[in-house]
């Protein structure tokens, strides 16, 4: 990523302070699915901004990696855990993404938020843990405006094809997907 972009993120974030603890939560579009997130294990939040979805995920007892590539948005991450009182189950990292995924043990939930970038679509799938859930929105065309950063009508559900869809929508301009990873003995052959 770029130091302008870097840049644009941390004004971004220091304009909008830390979140407050009511702000912790899923997507809302994820509301009628809570019951297919763990509540044990590990989670990988990429580009996790200022944790909100990161600390629900230590509030439901996973230990949590949260990774973004603004300085200011980690900062915040942190102290918001801290707030909730769940620093001994989050890190926050800074990440250039731009440059992958960092390496790391199979994830019980990966979950990314509003963020979109196609060369980690690979990469999540393979930091799920057999059964793992994979949980993610971006800003779409459908329902809204056309760009680089918005996905195309079906594409997320193409670039995840190779997992058990729980769920998934476009409309609003937002995108979002629920799916899972086979566990080793659904896809294991059998004699």
């Amino acid at each position: 990523m770029s130091d302008d972009d870097r840049a644009h993120w941390d004004q971004k974030y220091t304009e909008a302070g830390v979140p407050a603890p009511d702000a912790v939560g899923p997507a809302a579009i994820f509301a009628a699915h809570l019951d297919e997130f763990p509540t044990a294990g590990h989670a990988l939040d990429v580009a996790c901004g200022q944790g909100t979805g990161a600390v629900w995920l230590a509030q439901r007892g996973l230990q949590v990696l949260g990774l973004d590539v603004s300085p200011v948005a980690i900062e915040q991450a942190r102290a918001l855990a801290q707030r909730c009182g769940v620093t001994d189950r989050c890190r926050f990292d800074v990440a250039d993404l731009d440059r992958g995924l960092p390496h790391g043990p199979p994830a019980d939930v990966v979950h990314c938020a509003r963020f979109r970038d196609r060369r980690l679509d690979a990469p999540m799938i393979e930091r799920l843990a057999p059964g793992g859930l994979l949980a993610v929105t971006a800003l779409s065309q459908v329902g809204g405006r056309a760009g680089r950063f918005r996905v195309a009508p079906g594409e997320l559900r193409a670039a995840f094809a190779g997992l058990e869809v729980i769920a998934h929508g476009e409309g609003h301009g937002l995108a979002w997907l629920l799916a899972r990873r086979r566990s080793q003995a659904e896809v294991a052959p059998v004699d």
